[in-house]
């Protein structure tokens, strides 16, 4: 069991949540009760995921895609007040780390995928100077374009979008998680064979015929599966807690 309060100041350290400039608020979302014995993870918190968590009994729910998005409205109406409603009822206390969640250099979810995949990481790069959410390393052994789409897809239970670059083998990649697709610029200053994100845009498939990289769309969802999940992992192991990873699919 542990406190609300003691959660939420160790995650916020532990995940450096007040160096990133975000699209949301990092931290406790919502206050729920006080003392947490067990603690629900899940990658967006859907209603679906939330109403999962009321039936597995979830003390707190911590999740990677939370509520309060720079731009939307501010009325807890509609869909976003339903589920904030269900929430606030069962008295659960909301986590939600966003970038500092991608970007940890152990449980983050670029750090996780690089496990998944049975990537060597070798360094971070990003798009600007001090935006290093990206990695970038290397594949034990060369495969062809082909075999590492199969790869991906066995890993990440997810088939890929794949737009063919020139190389016949490919030894060297950049990822970064989620809607990452924009890094494709910088990926290509380093002169690796394939570049893996989760979302994919319309202008990507002109960048990577420019580029000649292989580009893989691993999908959003499966690509931040990871991140959450290692952090509640490892939550439950220090705070001794019950954990439960609960997936809602999405094919995005």
């Amino acid at each position: 069991m542990v406190q609300s309060a003691t959660l939420h100041s160790f995650c916020n350290e532990y995940l450096q949540s007040s160096e990133f400039r975000d699209y949301a608020p990092n931290g406790l979302q919502i206050q729920g009760k006080s003392e947490i014995k067990k603690i629900v993870t899940g990658v967006t918190a859907c209603q679906a995921l939330i109403d999962a968590a009321v039936d597995a009994g979830a003390d707190a729910l911590m999740v990677h895609h939370g509520f309060f998005w720079k731009g939307e409205s501010s009325c807890l109406t509609g869909i976003k007040g339903r589920r904030i409603s269900t929430i606030m009822k069962n008295d659960i206390n909301l986590f939600a780390y966003h970038l500092p969640l991608d970007a940890h250099p152990d449980i983050g979810n670029n750090a996780q995928l690089a496990k998944q995949l049975g990537l060597t990481v070798q360094g971070r790069f990003g798009r600007n100077a001090g935006d290093d959410l990206a990695m970038f390393g290397e594949l034990d052994a060369e495969l062809s374009a082909e075999e590492f789409a199969q790869h991906i897809a066995t890993a990440l239970d997810r088939k890929p979008l794949h737009i063919a670059g020139n190389g016949a083998q490919i030894k060297t990649v950049a990822w970064c998680s989620g809607a990452a697709q924009s890094y494709i610029d910088a990926a290509e200053r380093l002169s690796v064979d394939a570049y893996i994100s989760g979302e994919v845009s319309e202008s990507t498939t002109h960048l990577v015929r420019e580029t000649g990289i292989h580009y893989f769309a691993a999908g959003h969802h499966a690509t931040e599966r990871y991140g959450v999940m290692a952090l509640g992992e490892m939550l439950a192991q220090r705070f001794n807690l019950n954990h439960e990873f609960i997936d809602i699919p999405n094919p995005v």
